[in-house]
């Protein structure tokens, strides 16, 4: 039995006001072809198939034509976990459609523990594993809350309700394995010890920071999704977070992507496999002073100019410029800085900002940041934070702000000259 495990697609992101959706159609032609070449029995999806609960029609059509496309491969299961960017509703609402193309969705938590387990077949067609298909756990889908309760209690209340959840799965899962079967378990949420990036989000807030290891059933391989770098959990080798298969912010800029290929002999784990997924577009992200920044700008010229094969779109770099002053035109300096080098007229820089040297400074000249150094993006989330919101709301508020955004982006590319006045305007 050979299965693919991978998470964090997060269809339709907008980054920085541009669509992934040219990287996102590249990973998928290049995930087809690996599946048929791999030979894989079971492809798993451990959460946050969309980025958002209102996935733009392009998100849903890559979705779409990628199930019906790996019904052309050797592999004939995929399994689709919701995670805590994806609306439930949005993921069930095809799942008796998608039965019949052998998609097996668990949007979210059931009442009835056996709509989360199945039985996987291996390239014979025999029941080769079985699967607890466990997605993100919201505290409404297992918890109760209690009058009086501590934030401390709460914490315990829903660790410990997590934890049975999966227990319960578990069990179900062990009378259709018997001893012939390996088990496997999802999960999309934050372990103990996960390394994040800014692109994730706290997913229990105010509640659960991290599930502990020693809280998992004793799966066979446990496929999580939620954490944007790949890693083991813990050392336990078949523990472990795919990642995303792009880099979704800057600070995942450099480090490898992968998809991992887990392989069952009999009833027993055989083998574990990471696979580095091709970079499609290049994130760069240059930290220093301007003047260590112009000689990081020359380095990076001279390896574009040497490069023999380029990717597949071109690269989009962010700048940041480490200084206590405060630089009313350090938008334009920056800019200027690449300009100046031809061999990075293809790089686009999305943004420019500054760090300050010490903390005590950055209170200071905190009020004379410019919107210059800001995108639209970055506002609307500063904004977010000043108010207590739940996960469903925060989901719903980004989902309608990115329509939004798609909206003016359409329209600018319709009225070219009105975009520029409108960026004249803004600076």
């Amino acid at each position: 039995m050979r299965i693919l495990h991978t998470s964090d697609w997060h269809l339709g992101q907008h980054f920085m006001g541009k669509s992934r959706e040219a990287e996102h159609q590249a990973f998928l032609d290049w995930l087809i072809e690996l599946v048929q070449e791999q030979r894989i029995d079971a492809l798993i999806i451990a959460g946050d198939i969309f980025d958002t609960g209102t996935p733009p029609s392009y998100a849903r059509g890559l979705y779409s034509r990628f199930i019906v496309s790996l019904r052309n491969t050797h592999c004939r299961q995929l399994i689709v976990i919701g995670g805590n960017h994806d609306s439930v509703a949005t993921l069930n609402e095809s799942k008796e459609l998608l039965a019949c193309l052998n998609t097996f969705v668990v949007g979210g938590v059931s009442q009835d523990s056996r709509e989360q387990v199945l039985v996987l077949n291996n390239a014979q067609g025999n029941p080769g594993a079985v699967i607890c298909a466990i997605p993100f756990v919201r505290p409404r889908d297992v918890l109760e809350s209690q009058a009086g309760e501590t934030g401390e209690d709460k914490q315990q209340a829903l660790q410990q309700a997590i934890a049975a959840h999966y227990q319960t799965i578990y069990a179900e899962a062990e009378k259709l394995a018997g001893e012939r079967l390996p088990i496997i378990a999802t999960g999309h949420l934050t372990t103990v010890g996960g390394q994040m990036s800014e692109s994730v989000r706290e997913i229990y807030i105010g509640t659960l920071s991290a599930f502990p290891v020693a809280a998992f059933p004793k799966a066979h391989y446990i496929a999580l999704g939620h954490l944007h770098r790949p890693q083991v959990v813990a050392k336990q080798e078949h523990i472990r977070y795919s990642g995303s298969p792009i880099p979704l912010s800057f600070d995942e800029a450099g480090s490898d992507k992968q998809v991992i290929i887990v392989d069952f002999r009999e009833n027993e784990l055989n083998k574990i496999e990471s696979v580095i997924v091709p970079v499609f577009r290049p994130l760069i992200s240059l930290k220093g002073s301007l003047d260590s920044i112009d000689q990081q700008l020359a380095t990076l010229a001279t390896e574009r100019a040497n490069e023999h094969e380029q990717p597949q779109a071109d690269p989009w770099l962010e700048i940041e410029i480490t200084t206590e002053a405060y630089l009313h035109d350090l938008q334009s300096r920056v800019e200027q800085m690449v300009l100046a080098k031809e061999e990075l007229s293809s790089v686009e820089l999305l943004r420019v900002r500054r760090k300050r040297e010490k903390a005590a400074a950055s209170l200071t000249v905190a009020d004379q940041e410019s919107l210059a150094e800001l995108n639209v993006e970055d506002v609307f989330q500063q904004r977010l934070k000043q108010e207590e919101l739940t996960d469903e709301q925060l989901q719903q508020l980004t989902g309608a702000f990115q329509e939004i955004l798609e909206d003016v982006f359409a329209a600018d590319k319709e009225h070219p000259m009105l975009a520029q006045h409108g960026q004249k305007d803004n600076a």
